[in-house]
């Protein structure tokens, strides 16, 4: 006995339409219990997130503009230069005019620091505090990532030394 014979053919499906509604039943249920169960959590207000690891490193930046188009990468805390973007360092242009343009919205200026965290698990995060944004780095990949991994390496130069580079 070969599985064709046990198996209605498509037009059999199509002159006896009870043969296809259950199914199809079924798959509504599970649509509609799905909708219903994604709903029922959202609305609840449980977090849907995972906590961050704990933090191994942090570093607290401000972003200056210079006259020439670069980008001063100050720490806040030793007040020290940690690198002058310049050049096509695009990634680093595009997530600072994100959370600038969001700043812009909210009536912030630019001149609140940033926090740079890289967290147990190996992620690293870039967080505007005074908007609560967060830039989770390594959703972009190890090299985009890499351009903000510099910046909590980097010895911090004086801001005197800037000029000589």
């Amino acid at each position: 006995m070969s599985n064709s014979a046990s198996l209605p053919s498509s037009s059999e499906l199509l002159s006896n339409p009870d043969a296809l509604r259950m199914p199809l039943m079924a798959a509504g249920a599970l649509v509609v219990v799905s909708v219903i169960g994604v709903a029922a959590v959202r609305l609840s207000g449980i977090p849907i997130s995972t906590p961050d690891a704990p933090v191994v490193a942090a570093r607290v930046l401000q972003f200056t503009d210079r006259k020439d188009g670069g980008i001063d990468v100050t720490d806040v805390s030793t007040n020290r230069l940690v690198e002058t973007v310049t050049g096509q360092s695009g990634f680093i242009r595009g997530t600072l005019r994100g959370l600038a343009r969001e700043r812009r919205r909210s009536g912030i200026g630019p001149a609140e620091p940033f926090a740079l965290l890289a967290h147990s698990d190996g992620r690293l995060t870039l967080i505007d505090p005074s908007t609560s944004r967060r830039v989770d780095l390594e959703s972009f990949g190890p090299t985009n990532e890499g351009e903000f991994v510099r910046m909590l390496q980097e010895q911090p130069k004086a801001v005197a030394d800037a000029t000589t580079r």
